[in-house]
């Protein structure tokens, strides 16, 4: 009987591995690893990339040029076009900007968190016409935020920031705004700017965003929107006093409340479901 050496097949090692006849030794080899090989990026993609991860490690700051095109192509090995495509994904992400003329060439941005908060409500926006982000995910996110911005509102604010509060629960109808609730968001946003913590804001904006143009003001009667604005009076007042606790539960109990008006105003992905 010829055995699986002798007449070349695969045979198998006392470990289950397959193994593979050595064709100049005639034994078997060392079992092959089996590897997870990731799909390489596209040049322009690891250019950006690596640029990128200098930028946000403050290797290079806001206002610095970069080094021109044919430099930056020596310095990674690729062409000028490939550098070139790595600079358009930057400058869409808001990290460099370019200028022309004899001083210009591509320039460190520095950081405009209003662009940045726009350009997140734009990708929720998006997204809560799919089925990946549901009016319920941005509902539990608020409730996780605003409660504790209104804490900390009623623990740090001053006189200034009290009365922006004041005024922004008591604030009237916007005649510009069909959708009338420009003036209920403005107040949630004022209640997070009043922290003095700008994460609570460039977190809350976004969503506020997203409601402002995901919610039909027709499908909620006049009573409950008095309702709302008394709840915004008393969380304002709270806030005033310094009461955080008190500040911190009327918001909570004030977004749960608000979870039936917003199931039936919005128009999410989700909501017909």
């Amino acid at each position: 009987m010829t055995s699986s050496q002798d007449s070349g097949t695969t045979g198998t090692a006392g470990s289950g591995e397959p193994v593979t006849p050595d064709p100049i030794a005639g034994e078997p080899s060392a079992p092959v690893a089996r590897l997870r090989v990731q799909r390489v990026r596209p040049a322009y993609r690891q250019v950006a990339d690596d640029l990128r991860g200098q930028i946000m490690r403050g290797a290079v700051g806001a206002g610095e040029r970069l080094p021109s095109e044919t430099e930056l192509g020596s310095a990674f090995g690729v062409s000028r076009s490939t550098v070139r495509e790595a600079l358009r994904v930057l400058a869409s992400q808001h990290l460099i900007e370019t200028r022309r003329g004899v001083r210009g060439g591509s320039f460190v941005a520095a950081p405009d968190p209003a662009r940045i908060v726009e350009d997140i409500g734009g990708a929720l926006g998006v997204l809560v016409t799919t089925p990946h982000l549901r009016m319920e995910d941005l509902l539990e996110a608020r409730l996780l935020l605003e409660p504790a911005a209104a804490r900390l509102a009623a623990q740090r604010a001053d006189d200034e920031t009290v009365e922006a509060v004041r005024s922004a629960a008591l604030a009237p109808e916007d005649p510009d705004d069909p959708s009338g609730f420009v003036p209920h968001l403005d107040f949630h946003t004022t209640v997070l700017m009043a922290t003095g913590n700008t994460m609570f804001t460039m977190m809350g904006q976004p969503v506020h965003d997203v409601l402002r143009t995901r919610l039909d003001r027709d499908r909620v009667a006049r009573e409950e929107w008095a309702a709302v604005d008394e709840c915004h009076r008393d969380i304002a007042e709270h806030i005033a006093a310094g009461a955080d606790t008190a500040a911190e539960e009327a918001m909570r109990e004030h977004l749960l409340a608000l979870r039936e008006l917003y199931r039936r105003a919005g128009r999410f992905g989700d909501s017909e479901a």
